[in-house]
Protein backbone atom coordinates (compact mmCIF):
# COMPACT_ATOMS: atom_id res chain seq x y z
CA UNK A 1 0.00 0.00 0.00
CA UNK A 2 2.61 2.64 -0.51
CA UNK A 3 4.38 3.78 2.59
CA UNK A 4 2.70 3.07 5.84
CA UNK A 5 3.38 4.19 9.56
CA UNK A 6 4.99 6.73 8.60
CA UNK A 7 5.52 10.03 10.93
CA UNK A 8 2.03 12.36 11.26
CA UNK A 9 4.55 15.08 11.52
CA UNK A 10 6.02 14.34 8.06
CA UNK A 11 2.71 13.90 6.52
CA UNK A 12 1.84 17.61 7.62
CA UNK A 13 5.45 18.83 6.36
CA UNK A 14 4.30 17.86 2.93
CA UNK A 15 0.93 18.33 2.85
CA UNK A 16 -0.42 21.49 4.85
CA UNK A 17 -3.27 22.33 6.33
CA UNK A 18 -5.83 24.09 4.10
CA UNK A 19 -7.74 25.28 7.02
CA UNK A 20 -6.04 25.98 9.92
CA UNK A 21 -8.48 28.74 11.02
CA UNK A 22 -11.27 26.38 12.80
CA UNK A 23 -9.39 24.54 15.00
CA UNK A 24 -6.99 27.47 16.15
CA UNK A 25 -10.53 29.25 16.74
CA UNK A 26 -11.86 25.86 18.51
CA UNK A 27 -8.54 25.82 20.55
CA UNK A 28 -8.49 29.26 21.72
CA UNK A 29 -12.41 28.84 22.89
CA UNK A 30 -11.38 25.03 24.39
CA UNK A 31 -8.65 27.13 26.44
CA UNK A 32 -10.72 29.82 27.73
CA UNK A 33 -13.29 27.63 28.88
CA UNK A 34 -11.13 26.04 30.74
CA UNK A 35 -9.18 28.55 32.40
CA UNK A 36 -12.65 29.50 33.69
CA UNK A 37 -13.78 26.34 35.09
CA UNK A 38 -10.24 26.46 37.04
CA UNK A 39 -11.38 30.03 38.04
CA UNK A 40 -14.42 28.80 39.18
CA UNK A 41 -12.87 26.29 41.02
CA UNK A 42 -10.26 28.25 42.93
CA UNK A 43 -12.75 31.37 43.69
CA UNK A 44 -15.60 28.87 44.48
CA UNK A 45 -16.41 30.53 47.75
CA UNK A 46 -16.44 34.13 45.87
CA UNK A 47 -18.68 33.04 43.26
CA UNK A 48 -21.24 31.86 45.47
CA UNK A 49 -21.10 35.12 46.96
CA UNK A 50 -21.63 37.03 43.92
CA UNK A 51 -24.55 34.85 42.71
CA UNK A 52 -25.95 36.00 46.34
CA UNK A 53 -25.01 39.86 45.77
CA UNK A 54 -26.90 39.88 42.49
CA UNK A 55 -29.99 38.16 43.21
CA UNK A 56 -30.04 37.87 46.99
CA UNK A 57 -33.85 36.99 46.26
CA UNK A 58 -33.44 33.61 44.15
CA UNK A 59 -29.78 32.45 45.29
CA UNK A 60 -30.05 31.08 48.78
CA UNK A 61 -26.67 30.09 50.12
CA UNK A 62 -27.48 26.10 48.89
CA UNK A 63 -28.94 27.17 45.61
CA UNK A 64 -25.65 29.53 45.16
CA UNK A 65 -23.33 26.54 45.56
CA UNK A 66 -25.39 24.25 43.00
CA UNK A 67 -25.84 26.98 40.58
CA UNK A 68 -21.70 27.85 41.06
CA UNK A 69 -21.02 23.82 41.17
CA UNK A 70 -23.08 23.35 37.79
CA UNK A 71 -21.57 26.82 35.80
CA UNK A 72 -18.12 25.33 36.08
CA UNK A 73 -18.85 22.33 35.52
CA UNK A 74 -20.52 23.20 32.18
CA UNK A 75 -17.72 25.45 31.38
CA UNK A 76 -15.02 22.53 32.03
CA UNK A 77 -17.06 20.37 29.93
CA UNK A 78 -17.46 22.62 26.99
CA UNK A 79 -13.64 23.54 27.31
CA UNK A 80 -13.04 19.14 26.87
CA UNK A 81 -15.55 19.53 23.98
CA UNK A 82 -14.03 21.71 22.09
CA UNK A 83 -10.09 20.91 23.07
CA UNK A 84 -11.33 17.06 20.98
CA UNK A 85 -13.57 19.52 18.19
CA UNK A 86 -10.21 20.95 17.68
CA UNK A 87 -8.16 17.99 17.93
CA UNK A 88 -10.27 15.69 15.61
CA UNK A 89 -10.68 18.46 12.98
CA UNK A 90 -6.83 18.54 13.04
CA UNK A 91 -6.07 14.80 12.82
CA UNK A 92 -8.55 14.84 10.19
CA UNK A 93 -7.82 17.26 8.15
CA UNK A 94 -4.12 15.39 6.93
CA UNK A 95 -3.24 12.07 9.43
CA UNK A 96 -6.73 10.61 8.78
CA UNK A 97 -6.97 11.56 4.93
CA UNK A 98 -3.34 10.18 4.67
CA UNK A 99 -4.53 6.43 6.90
CA UNK A 100 -7.90 6.78 4.57
CA UNK A 101 -6.34 6.70 1.77
CA UNK A 102 -3.83 3.68 2.22
CA UNK A 103 -7.55 1.69 3.33
CA UNK A 104 -9.04 2.91 -0.36
CA UNK A 105 -5.87 1.87 -2.23
CA UNK A 106 -6.16 -1.61 -0.24
CA UNK A 107 -9.54 -1.95 -1.34
CA UNK A 108 -8.62 -2.37 -5.38
CA UNK A 109 -6.81 -6.20 -4.59
CA UNK A 110 -5.34 -6.09 -8.18
CA UNK A 111 -3.04 -2.51 -9.04
CA UNK A 112 -1.08 -4.47 -10.98
CA UNK A 113 -3.44 -4.29 -14.70
CA UNK A 114 -4.10 -0.57 -13.59
CA UNK A 115 -2.91 1.48 -16.07
CA UNK A 116 -5.19 5.10 -15.44
CA UNK A 117 -6.43 6.30 -12.80
CA UNK A 118 -8.41 9.03 -11.71
CA UNK A 119 -8.45 11.08 -8.17
CA UNK A 120 -11.96 13.11 -8.30
CA UNK A 121 -11.32 16.48 -5.87
CA UNK A 122 -7.30 15.80 -5.79
CA UNK A 123 -7.15 18.75 -3.55
CA UNK A 124 -3.12 18.39 -2.46
CA UNK A 125 -2.80 15.09 -3.87
CA UNK A 126 -3.39 12.93 -0.23
CA UNK A 127 -4.90 10.62 -2.43
CA UNK A 128 -3.57 11.07 -5.01
CA UNK A 129 0.22 10.17 -4.06
CA UNK A 130 -1.12 7.02 -2.56
CA UNK A 131 -2.19 5.77 -5.69
CA UNK A 132 0.84 6.85 -8.02
CA UNK A 133 2.99 4.92 -4.89
CA UNK A 134 0.92 2.26 -5.43
CA UNK A 135 1.62 2.25 -9.08
CA UNK A 136 5.10 2.83 -8.55
CA UNK A 137 5.19 -0.13 -6.19
CA UNK A 138 4.05 -2.56 -8.85
CA UNK A 139 6.25 -1.23 -11.10
CA UNK A 140 3.80 -0.25 -13.35
CA UNK A 141 3.35 2.19 -16.79
CA UNK A 142 0.17 3.54 -15.58
CA UNK A 143 -0.40 6.99 -14.47
CA UNK A 144 -3.27 8.79 -12.10
CA UNK A 145 -4.92 12.09 -13.21
CA UNK A 146 -6.04 14.60 -10.22
CA UNK A 147 -9.27 16.10 -11.14
CA UNK A 148 -9.74 19.50 -8.83
CA UNK A 149 -12.25 22.34 -9.54
CA UNK A 150 -9.83 24.99 -8.09
CA UNK A 151 -6.15 25.25 -9.56
CA UNK A 152 -4.26 23.26 -7.39
CA UNK A 153 -1.65 22.16 -9.98
CA UNK A 154 1.60 23.23 -9.07
CA UNK A 155 1.03 22.75 -5.09
CA UNK A 156 -0.28 19.12 -5.73
CA UNK A 157 2.45 18.65 -8.11
CA UNK A 158 5.27 20.04 -5.46
CA UNK A 159 3.33 17.28 -3.10
CA UNK A 160 4.24 14.45 -5.90
CA UNK A 161 7.38 15.64 -6.63
CA UNK A 162 8.30 15.20 -2.52
CA UNK A 163 7.20 12.13 -2.72
CA UNK A 164 8.99 10.77 -5.64
CA UNK A 165 6.10 10.40 -7.91
CA UNK A 166 5.80 13.00 -10.14
CA UNK A 167 6.04 10.93 -13.43
CA UNK A 168 2.55 9.45 -12.17
CA UNK A 169 1.04 12.02 -11.71
CA UNK A 170 -0.82 14.77 -13.97
CA UNK A 171 -3.86 17.10 -12.75
CA UNK A 172 -6.46 18.55 -14.50
CA UNK A 173 -8.89 21.33 -13.52
CA UNK A 174 -12.69 20.16 -14.06
CA UNK A 175 -16.35 20.38 -12.51
CA UNK A 176 -16.70 16.93 -11.01
CA UNK A 177 -20.22 16.78 -12.37
CA UNK A 178 -18.83 17.03 -15.78
CA UNK A 179 -16.06 15.12 -15.64
CA UNK A 180 -13.92 15.70 -18.80
CA UNK A 181 -12.97 12.67 -20.09
CA UNK A 182 -14.82 9.78 -22.08
CA UNK A 183 -16.56 6.91 -21.20
CA UNK A 184 -15.43 3.91 -20.10
CA UNK A 185 -11.68 5.04 -19.92
CA UNK A 186 -10.47 4.66 -16.54
CA UNK A 187 -9.04 1.30 -14.82
CA UNK A 188 -10.04 3.11 -11.13
CA UNK A 189 -11.72 5.41 -9.95
CA UNK A 190 -11.18 7.28 -6.03
CA UNK A 191 -12.32 10.46 -4.21
CA UNK A 192 -11.40 11.11 -0.79
CA UNK A 193 -13.61 13.54 1.36
CA UNK A 194 -15.07 15.41 -1.46
CA UNK A 195 -18.67 14.51 -3.12
CA UNK A 196 -20.29 15.71 -0.20
CA UNK A 197 -18.89 19.41 -0.68
CA UNK A 198 -20.92 19.27 -4.42
CA UNK A 199 -23.31 21.29 -4.32
CA UNK A 200 -23.08 23.25 -1.04
CA UNK A 201 -24.03 26.11 -2.53
CA UNK A 202 -27.60 24.87 -2.87
CA UNK A 203 -27.71 24.30 1.06
CA UNK A 204 -26.05 20.54 2.44
CA UNK A 205 -29.73 19.24 3.18
CA UNK A 206 -31.67 20.53 0.10
CA UNK A 207 -33.11 17.96 -2.93
CA UNK A 208 -30.61 20.38 -5.35
CA UNK A 209 -27.58 19.62 -3.26
CA UNK A 210 -28.37 15.78 -3.36
CA UNK A 211 -29.00 16.11 -7.27
CA UNK A 212 -25.33 17.44 -7.84
CA UNK A 213 -24.00 14.69 -5.64
CA UNK A 214 -25.94 12.00 -7.63
CA UNK A 215 -24.56 13.87 -11.02
CA UNK A 216 -21.37 13.44 -9.48
CA UNK A 217 -21.92 9.56 -8.94
CA UNK A 218 -23.23 9.16 -11.83
CA UNK A 219 -19.80 10.74 -14.00
CA UNK A 220 -17.91 8.56 -11.92
CA UNK A 221 -19.50 5.51 -12.99
CA UNK A 222 -19.42 7.16 -16.55
CA UNK A 223 -15.61 7.07 -17.25
CA UNK A 224 -14.92 3.74 -15.18
CA UNK A 225 -14.65 1.21 -17.37
CA UNK A 226 -16.90 -1.85 -17.00
CA UNK A 227 -15.48 -4.73 -14.71
CA UNK A 228 -13.22 -2.03 -12.94
CA UNK A 229 -13.18 -0.46 -9.57
CA UNK A 230 -14.65 2.83 -7.54
CA UNK A 231 -13.75 3.84 -4.37
CA UNK A 232 -15.12 6.52 -2.24
CA UNK A 233 -14.52 7.95 1.23
CA UNK A 234 -17.23 10.86 2.21
CA UNK A 235 -19.32 11.99 5.39
CA UNK A 236 -22.59 11.90 6.40
CA UNK A 237 -24.41 11.36 2.85
CA UNK A 238 -22.88 7.66 2.64
CA UNK A 239 -26.37 5.78 2.19
CA UNK A 240 -27.17 8.33 -0.60
CA UNK A 241 -24.56 6.94 -2.88
CA UNK A 242 -25.33 3.28 -1.40
CA UNK A 243 -28.82 4.42 -2.76
CA UNK A 244 -27.59 5.61 -6.06
CA UNK A 245 -25.12 2.96 -7.14
CA UNK A 246 -27.47 0.29 -6.41
CA UNK A 247 -29.95 2.38 -8.75
CA UNK A 248 -27.05 2.26 -11.30
CA UNK A 249 -26.77 -1.53 -11.06
CA UNK A 250 -23.37 -1.57 -9.42
CA UNK A 251 -21.60 -4.71 -8.25
CA UNK A 252 -20.63 -5.16 -5.13
CA UNK A 253 -20.95 -2.55 -3.16
CA UNK A 254 -19.20 -2.68 0.26
CA UNK A 255 -19.55 0.23 3.04
CA UNK A 256 -16.46 0.27 5.69
CA UNK A 257 -16.80 0.61 9.58
CA UNK A 258 -17.87 4.08 10.53
CA UNK A 259 -14.96 6.59 11.21
CA UNK A 260 -15.60 9.93 12.71
CA UNK A 261 -14.14 12.40 10.81
CA UNK A 262 -14.57 16.81 11.12
CA UNK A 263 -16.78 15.75 13.83
CA UNK A 264 -19.39 13.50 12.20
CA UNK A 265 -19.61 9.95 10.45
CA UNK A 266 -17.62 8.65 7.08
CA UNK A 267 -17.26 5.71 5.79
CA UNK A 268 -15.85 4.04 2.87
CA UNK A 269 -18.02 2.91 -0.19
CA UNK A 270 -16.23 0.23 -3.27
CA UNK A 271 -18.15 -1.01 -6.12
CA UNK A 272 -17.40 -2.42 -8.94
CA UNK A 273 -18.86 -1.44 -12.71
CA UNK A 274 -20.35 -4.66 -14.27
CA UNK A 275 -18.51 -5.38 -17.65
CA UNK A 276 -21.68 -4.87 -19.45
CA UNK A 277 -23.24 -1.64 -17.96
CA UNK A 278 -26.76 0.05 -19.20
CA UNK A 279 -26.98 3.45 -19.28
CA UNK A 280 -29.10 4.85 -16.53
CA UNK A 281 -31.94 7.52 -17.15
CA UNK A 282 -30.03 10.12 -15.14
CA UNK A 283 -26.34 9.21 -17.14
CA UNK A 284 -25.44 10.93 -20.25
CA UNK A 285 -22.88 9.42 -22.35
CA UNK A 286 -20.57 11.98 -23.52
CA UNK A 287 -18.75 12.12 -27.44
CA UNK A 288 -15.29 13.16 -26.44
CA UNK A 289 -12.62 14.33 -29.17
CA UNK A 290 -9.71 12.86 -26.50
CA UNK A 291 -6.67 14.39 -26.95
CA UNK A 292 -4.73 13.34 -23.99
CA UNK A 293 -5.14 14.17 -20.09
CA UNK A 294 -1.19 15.53 -19.81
Amino acid sequence: MGKTGRDWTQIYAIYGMDDWQTPVFLLIHAIFFSISSVLFLVYFDFVCYSFQLILPAVFTTGFARFAAGFTGSVTALSGVCLFYAAGNIFYSSVALRWEMAQRMVSAVHDWSTVKTALDVGCGRGILLNAVAMQLKKEGSSGRVVGLDRKNTTLSTLRTAGIEGVQEYVTCREGDARRLPFPDNYFDVVVSAGFVHTVGKEFGQKTAAAAAERMRVLGEVVRVLKGGSVGVVWDLVHVPEYVQRLQELKMEDIRVSERVTAFMVSSHIVSFRKPSQHVVGPSEVRLDWRFNGIC
